[in-house]
């Protein structure tokens, strides 16, 4: 039950609103510059780097809020208490000093400000910049997921031993390694595709809620099952690739595709094709009888 107690007239608005969003300055500007100086200078640990896609990911939650802007001031001032909960959970998460608990505490912050100030209509009306935040904040999450991704990694090595056999290579492929000239290459978690993985659906769902289509469900199931398809099959190409440059001994190629801006060229076509993908859709697509209010951006 919302509490629908309204704020004192006495109290300024705008000032308040100030004061708090310079606090929320104060709090996690040096911690977003910490994370995109990990993700653009690849100085972050593996794991935080599956998040890389808030490089682009939160100036797009920001911008949607900021849209949603004169919708948020319409709405009545009311209070609901889960928002104190949430904020105190995540000032205490804040000042722990743990990592994972300080990057999650940031969405969790703003979920809190949303139900303090506007209440469940307010959580709703930000529900999606909320959502991108939380999957743009960094976590260990894809560490506890990459045990389960063997068997995608076994998937790999055999389909890219059996394109370098094609090749009339000789190849040699074990679990998730490839012997190639005396070398090995290992398909491991990382190399599989996981963060690319992360990166496309989250794009995907970026694609989906600009274009209005988030809301049809033949759209949206056509354009994820797509970003999953192109990222397995980008990935067995470009290990492919790895393995030959690796086993012929190039290795200013594998490092240039491994690690350096090869391997940046390479997401940003992936990427790429997501829009093109997204563009088929909404031309060829057929509409789907759908009574809800297109959540696209508004101007």
């Amino acid at each position: 039950m919302q509490n629908r107690r309204k704020f004192p007239l006495a109290l300024e608005p705008h000032l308040l609103t100030g004061a708090i969003l310079l606090v929320i300055l104060l709090m996690y500007v040096p911690l977003i510059i910490y994370w995109y100086d990990g993700w653009l200078n690849k100085s972050i640990s593996i794991e935080h780097e599956y998040f890389s896609h808030g490089i682009i990911g939160l100036p797009f939650a920001a911008y949607i809020a900021w849209n949603y802007r004169h919708k948020w001031q319409n709405l009545p001032n009311i209070s609901h208490p889960l928002g104190a909960v949430l904020l105190g959970i995540a000032g205490v998460w804040y000042i722990s000093g743990i990592p994972d608990l300080i990057n999650l505490s940031f969405p969790l912050t703003l979920a809190g400000i949303c139900l303090w100030f506007k209440g469940i209509p307010g959580l709703k009306l930000m529900g999606m910049p909320l959502i991108f935040v939380l999957l743009a904040s960094p976590n260990h999450i894809p560490y506890l997921i990459e045990p389960y991704a063997l068997p995608l990694q076994k998937f790999i090595a055999a389909v890219a031993g059996f394109i370098l056999t094609q090749l009339n290579m000789d190849v040699t492929v074990e679990q998730i390694y490839l012997f190639v000239g005396g070398r090995i290459v290992e398909v491991a978690p990382h190399c599989a595709g996981l963060k690319m993985l992360f990166t496309s659906l989250y794009v995907s769902l970026m694609l989906l809620y600009w274009t209005g289509a988030i809301a049809n469900r033949g759209k949206s199931i056509f354009l994820l099952s797509s970003a999953v398809i192109v990222s397995v099959s980008a990935n067995i190409l470009r290990n492919t690739l790895l393995t030959i440059f690796h086993g012929k001994g190039q290795d200013a190629a594998f490092h240039w595709l491994h690690e350096s801006w090869g391997g940046d060229m390479y997401s940003a076509g992936m990427l790429g094709l997501l829009v093109l993908i997204m563009n088929w859709i909404e031309s060829n697509f057929s509409t789907e009888v759908n009574t809800q209010e297109n959540p696209g951006i508004e101007n």
